[in-house]
């Protein structure tokens, strides 16, 4: 890796706009977008791939497949592959799992998860992330091409845990917006906060991540921050279903619902929280009822007394 390494920057909607706004200024950036614009400068990726140190997925989980199999062939073997993509693809699959079947098997791979709003970035504000990698190099790598910018890193090996742990909050957070909207007050905020780290600690462990992972940046951290921000999507998403409102329910959480059942890629059963909510994104109808049906269920579930023994 050279001392001043290229970046190749794919997606230019906000977080790529952000991470070129970090970056440009200390390294060598390129820009791909699929779909550019006439009075932007964008690389093609037949370039700009090949020489590339370092390539940041700032591009939903969806395409991941399709650019990461063009790129493959054109990547140095040390090349570092980072995704910040928060989702499921149409097949249930994570970034990470993307990057292991579709890269050579030597080549570097990386997460960048946690509390990054683009706007406060922007502003000067600080932001936090792990960064989930299989070897210190990468995180070595990634950390000082970042010096001196507000976005600071801490490592983590557990790539399945922190994946699990960012895409699942996003589900939960809607929870944080619904009781928002019907004023149910600070406690219940509070209470959402326990019951939704008790679901997504486990849910994680069964997905094969490490416990107390979701206690971190990926899942504590950027749950705290979806779940409260006004400027969160998946906030609103949760103000949205609890007015009744069917249109527009789209984004990574609500995906997430879909695929989580349509793949079966866990038993929900377990998890009653989890399963309010992709009830009430399927049929958004009386939901303080159903909300408060399951705050009067809570200290009977078993997840609950199990929990409050264990941890």
């Amino acid at each position: 890796m050279t001392a001043h390494p290229g970046i190749l920057i794919l997606g230019h909607g906000e977080m790529g706009q952000v991470m070129a706004y970090l970056l440009k200024d200390q390294h060598t950036v390129d820009i791909w977008e699929k779909f550019p614009h006439r009075d932007f400068p964008y690389v093609r990726l037949e370039d700009s791939a090949p020489r590339a140190d370092i390539v940041l997925f700032c591009l939903p989980v969806n395409p991941h497949r399709e650019v990461v199999q063009a790129i493959a062939p054109l990547l140095k073997k040390d090349c570092l592959c980072v995704s910040i993509a928060k989702g499921l693809d149409e097949s249930g699959k994570t970034a990470a799992q993307i990057f292991a079947e579709n890269l050579p098997a030597q080549q570097p791979y990386a997460l960048l998860y946690g509390p990054m709003i683009s706007e406060e970035i922007r502003t000067g504000h600080h932001a936090f992330a792990q960064l989930g990698c299989h070897d210190l190099r990468s995180f070595e790598t990634m950390h000082d091409c970042f010096q001196n910018v507000p976005l600071l890193m801490t490592h983590s090996y557990d790539i399945i845990g922190i994946s699990w742990s960012v895409i699942l909050k996003n589900v939960y957070a809607m929870a944080f917006g619904m009781a928002d909207e019907l004023k149910l007050g600070d406690n219940v905020r509070g209470f959402l906060a326990v019951a939704a780290l008790l679901e997504l600690n486990r849910i994680v462990v069964e997905m094969g991540g490490h416990p107390g992972t979701p206690y971190h940046l990926a899942g504590l951290g950027d749950l705290i921050t979806t779940a409260t921000s006004i400027s969160s999507h998946h906030h609103e998403l949760g103000r949205k279903l609890a007015r009744g409102e069917t249109a527009e329910i789209s984004g990574e959480g609500p995906h997430t619902l879909q695929m989580v059942h349509q793949h079966r890629l866990f038993d929900t059963q377990p998890y009653p929280l989890f399963q309010l909510i992709h009830s009430i994104v399927q049929n958004p109808h009386h939901v303080r009822k159903k909300l408060e049906g399951y705050f009067e269920q809570f200290s009977r579930l078993p997840i609950a007394r199990s929990s409050l023994n264990d941890e």
